[in-house]
């Protein structure tokens, strides 16, 4: 797959559930021109936000894209490409109760009918710029919350690191 857009994803918690966060930052592969965008919740769970996160970036594209996804959440990534396809064709249900953030599943389904997804894993907290700077973002939502300041943020500039192995179109 040829990319064109470049996108880093983290959702965290404080407490499990309690305030949470999601951030990306989105990165046009030709021109390195970049969005990075955060909101939150006062009371979320830690898989709520990394879902959020990955509908959000998806979400922001105006036009069905080609995507790198980078993401630290294994969860995510294994939702996203082993779990929902099955949890869709059953109604949205899974065996042994009921399924959890059916509405942001459903989210998520709707945007990835719209772009090309390949989805890689990044460890986390191991240098990776985009990793580390979704990171600080969603920790800065955090702590606004934590502050009753307004949790939302976003920002526009030229993404000034390499891009990942196989990411430059």
């Amino acid at each position: 797959m040829s990319v064109e857009v470049v996108a880093y994803t983290d959702g965290g918690c404080r407490r499990n559930p309690g305030p949470g966060a999601w951030a990306f930052v989105v990165i046009h592969a030709q021109t390195l021109q970049a969005l990075e965008r955060a909101g939150g919740n006062v009371e979320t769970t830690n898989n709520r936000m990394e879902i959020q996160a990955a509908v959000e970036v998806l979400r922001t594209l105006r036009r069905p894209s080609k995507v790198l996804l980078l993401s630290d959440s294994e969860h995510l990534i294994d939702v996203a490409t082993k779990w929902m396809a099955g949890w869709k064709a059953s109604g949205w249900k899974k065996r042994g109760g009921p399924l959890k953030n059916v509405d942001l599943l459903q989210d998520l389904d709707v945007q990835l009918c719209r772009h090309g997804v390949e989805w890689r894993w990044v460890r986390g907290h191991s240098g990776d710029p985009g990793n580390t700077r979704v990171d600080e973002l969603a920790n800065l939502v955090m702590d606004r919350l934590s502050t009753s300041e307004n949790p939302t943020y976003e920002k526009r500039f030229k993404w000034s690191h390499s891009l990942p192995p196989g990411a430059r179109a």
